[in-house]
């Protein structure tokens, strides 16, 4: 009976990148950041760090600067993308300051260098932190306009080999249409990389699906504002929709 319970503890990734965006930490508000929200994503944090797991995670910066909606309004792509991409600084020192007000050590890693605030990023260095279990927050991007937060997700998960991706949203999975709008959306309980790009689903953008695909690299898509999902996820539980090879 007790070897049951403890296969039941046993969290089934070693490492994980978490994707956090920008309009989750806003909360309620239509823009800047929730602090009870944010405190609320530390604990799930660190629920999942005091099971063993390593932790990274990648910060959306929509709540505080939406670069491709300013881009359509006039404003040149490249400057709206890197302002996009400061905004996701500002998200990222948030969490920060959350984790380690509840004991985490942590680390913010920036693509785009400003040792003042935070550190550049290095692959070796954040896999390193990692090891000593740090929750490493990865910010800026790529530190290339024309790429969103999901690519710098995959991409991230890519360089330091993490198990998964997992993909925090306000649903509990994907829909083949939104069910905040549509009350007949379907949920989706498992997908391949090509049916998300088949049907135009919006989980991530082609470009991070494409990545995740060819390094055979799974995202889950689940509900972040139901408390203890991230750990049920982890645990190996059937939480949101998986996405993987054929």
């Amino acid at each position: 009976m007790a070897k049951k319970t403890a296969e039941k503890t046993k969290p089934i990734f070693k490492r994980i990148l978490l994707k956090v965006s920008g309009e989750g930490l806003a909360g309620a508000q239509q823009y800047g950041i929730d602090v009870d929200r944010l405190q609320d994503y530390a604990e799930e944090i660190r629920s999942v760090r005091d099971l063993g797991v390593e932790v990274a995670v990648v910060v959306g910066g929509g709540n505080i600067f939406r670069g491709v909606s300013v881009a359509a309004k006039g404003m040149e792509r490249a400057s709206a993308d890197y302002m996009g991409m400061l905004a996701t600084v500002i998200n990222g020192l948030a969490l920060q300051n959350a984790l380690e007000n509840i004991g985490l050590d942590t680390r913010v890693m920036t693509a785009i260098e400003m040792r003042a605030v935070a550190e550049a990023y290095i692959r070796r260095r954040a896999v390193r932190h990692l090891e000593k279990k740090r929750v490493v927050i990865f910010v800026a991007g790529t530190g290339n306009p024309f790429f969103t937060t999901d690519t710098a997700a995959a991409l991230r998960a890519v360089e330091i080999g993490a198990d998964a991706i997992l993909k925090a949203t306000r649903v509990d999975g994907v829909y083949d249409k939104d069910p905040l709008k549509c009350p007949d959306a379907v949920r989706f309980d498992r997908l391949c990389y090509m049916d998300v790009v088949r049907r135009q689903l919006k989980v991530m953008d082609t470009t991070a699906t494409t990545l995740c695909q060819n390094n055979n690299i799974p995202i889950v898509v689940f509900d972040f504002l139901k408390k203890g999902n991230l750990k049920k996820l982890v645990l190996g539980k059937k939480i949101g929709t998986y996405i993987g090879g054929e």
